[in-house]
């Protein structure tokens, strides 16, 4: 899983296997519609996971946290 600060000060979580490839996909436009209105300024943090399912999981839980509890959750502080 990753995160990237993007335009505007907002964050992107996301996952992948392959964080280069994915990050020229979401600067180049062919990533999510998400980064299509607000272009990745850089990649945050990075957290591996075991499998799909559990990456997802965390996903699913980071993209309803609140922007200052995103990077408590990358660090381990939550």
């Amino acid at each position: 899983m990753y995160l990237l600060e993007c335009k505007g000060g907002v964050f992107y979580a996301g996952i992948t296997n392959d964080i280069a490839r994915r990050y020229r996909a979401h600067a180049s436009g062919n990533g999510a519609r998400f980064t299509r209105a607000r272009p990745p300024l850089r990649v945050v943090a990075m957290k591996p996971y075991p499998d799909r399912p559990a990456a997802l999981r965390a996903e699913w839980a980071v993209k309803r946290l609140p922007r200052a509890r995103k990077l408590a959750f990358f660090t381990g502080a939550i």
